[in-house]
């Protein structure tokens, strides 16, 4: 009987942690819906921003800069929460791999407390900030990175780096390494007759130009990484569920034979006693 209890308990335990993970699903479920008009919105915000900028330094060459050969700072970009497979191994693997290829050491910046615990103590990263659980803390999480970005590229000793950033990309569905200042890897400029018409001197135009830009892609960075990490829970937590079914489906399976064995045990002791009382009447 011990045992037959011991694996209704067991049972019991893993009901309640399917509950538990089916919720969590539901909830990256929602998120992710929420998340979709976001994205849409801030894509084409960036895509026209980034035109723009095109057919500007097409006519302001002189204005373009190029970074430092190899000196870059990177927003590394993991997660808030666990129960995401391995969307922070993923990005390890990668930030491991850039610091072997580069020529000069890479500076990062981790956002998330759960990539910043496997990353642990390294003299490369400069800073760790919390990220977003939901879309709605985004917008919070990017104020504090910008401004703790714009404080480190104005130290002397990371004068000239470019940024980068690197995460989950939902569009690809890939780790992706995105360089963002200077303004670079640009669409093709339209062909224009005329020089675009400004209300400013060219170097201003584009110091406030770059300061949109680099908002609205690091918010582009921030929702597309979150969203491939609520994608890649619900795949997770989906893997979960179906072992804990199979492992459901085991243990009943031990349970009844468990009962059917308990069973067979009652009905010959029963059948045991009924012979015994034959033979007592008999010898009476």
């Amino acid at each position: 009987m011990s045992r037959r209890r011991e694996i209704a308990t067991r049972l019991e335990a893993l009901s309640d942690i399917a509950g538990i993970m089916s919720a969590m699903k539901g909830l990256a479920l929602m998120e992710t819906r929420i998340l979709a008009e976001f994205i849409a919105s801030q894509r084409r915000m960036v895509a026209g921003i980034e035109k723009a900028a095109a057919d500007f330094l097409a006519w302001h060459p002189q204005l373009v800069t190029k970074p430092v050969e190899g000196h870059e700072l990177c927003v590394l970009v993991g997660s808030e929460q666990g129960f995401c497979g391995d969307f922070n191994e993923a990005l390890l693997a990668h930030l491991e791999c850039v610091c072997k290829t580069q020529a000069a050491p890479v500076r990062w910046v981790l956002v998330g407390r759960r990539v910043e615990g496997r990353v642990g103590e390294r003299a490369c990263v400069e800073l760790a900030l919390p990220g977003a659980i939901v879309a709605d803390e985004v917008p919070a999480v990017l104020l504090r990175l910008t401004r703790e970005l714009g404080r480190l590229l104005d130290l002397p000793e990371l004068a000239g780096y470019g940024l980068s950033a690197l995460y989950h990309c939902d569009a690809t569905g890939e780790v992706r390494m995105r360089r963002l200042l200077p303004l670079r890897d640009l669409p093709q400029p339209g062909v224009q007759s005329h020089a675009p018409e400004l209300n400013l001197p060219p170097a201003d135009f584009l110091r406030g130009l770059t300061g949109h830009y680099l908002h609205a892609a690091l918010n582009e960075v921030l929702y597309s990484s979150l969203m491939a990490e609520n994608r890649q829970r619900q795949t997770h937590m989906d893997r979960a569920l179906q072992r804990l079914d199979e492992d459901s489906a085991r243990l009943k399976l031990t349970y009844n034979t468990q009962r059917q064995e308990e069973i067979t045990e009652e009905i010959e002791v029963i059948l045991l006693s009924a012979d015994m009382q034959k033979e007592a009447d008999y010898g009476g």
